[in-house]
């Protein structure tokens, strides 16, 4: 049986014809959540290798040896974009990430402010996140997720060749547009940036304010909003 349906991300794989062994959650996922057995087929993908068709040759609830057979996807770029939020509640940050993630982002990175609803986040939570989503929407590159930042050490740190485009809730600037190459976004938090913030934004390279539309979004709806405005049209 081929269930196509059945996406695995696997951070290494083999040449064509290799096997390769999986354990732990994915391991389970396979065995007891989706019930495959010997002969059965699934699809696997990284970035770098591309998508796989591959053949179950051993399988127990503890590890499943899988063997390549024929590559149904080959390695192919991806827009190099990256998200830049203030972190939220738990549920509204998973939420980002997931969405992030569908849309088509390189990178996530949160981002703490002097407004911020919360000052961590579970990155190995986030990180599975991403690759489910990854998994389900058919990309083939999971984003890199990585630890938050405070706003002011993020924007002097900030490389002067990638634009930045920061919504601006008060809608008096253009309406964000397609990215056409390498390319940032950021969210602020529900209460917005300080003046100290906005003022070392202001400061950072290659930064402009951008819109998302008329109406004043939450700060997940912007976040969403903004990387489909800014995405949906990426080649």
């Amino acid at each position: 049986m081929t269930d196509t349906s059945i996406r695995l991300h696997l951070p290494v794989l083999p040449a064509s014809g290799g096997a390769v062994a999986v354990s732990g959650g994915q391991a389970h996922y396979l065995a007891n959540v989706m019930r495959l057995g010997g002969g059965d087929s699934l699809l696997v993908f990284n970035g770098e290798a591309g998508e796989w068709r591959a053949r179950i040759t051993e399988i127990s609830r503890k590890s499943v040896i899988l063997v390549l057979e024929a590559q149904t996807r080959p390695p192919a770029p991806e827009p190099d974009a990256w998200l830049c939020f203030a972190l939220l509640k738990r549920q509204k940050t998973d939420l980002v990430a997931e969405k992030a993630t569908e849309l088509g982002v390189s990178v996530i990175q949160p981002v703490i402010t002097a407004r911020t609803q919360a000052d961590h986040v579970n990155l190995d939570r986030l990180r599975a996140i991403a690759t489910e989503a990854a998994e389900q929407c058919e990309r083939l590159h999971v984003p890199e997720i990585r630890p938050p930042l405070p706003v002011l050490k993020l924007m002097a740190a900030w490389p002067a060749a990638r634009p930045l485009f920061v919504a601006d809730e008060r809608r008096t600037s253009p309406l964000l547009g397609p990215a056409t190459g390498p390319t940032a976004l950021m969210t602020g938090p529900e209460g917005g940036f300080t003046d100290q913030e906005l003022d070392a934004i202001a400061r950072t390279p290659r930064v402009a304010r951008v819109s998302l539309g008329r109406r004043i979004l939450r700060a997940e709806t912007a976040a969403i909003a903004g990387l489909a405005l800014h995405l949906a049209a990426w080649p």
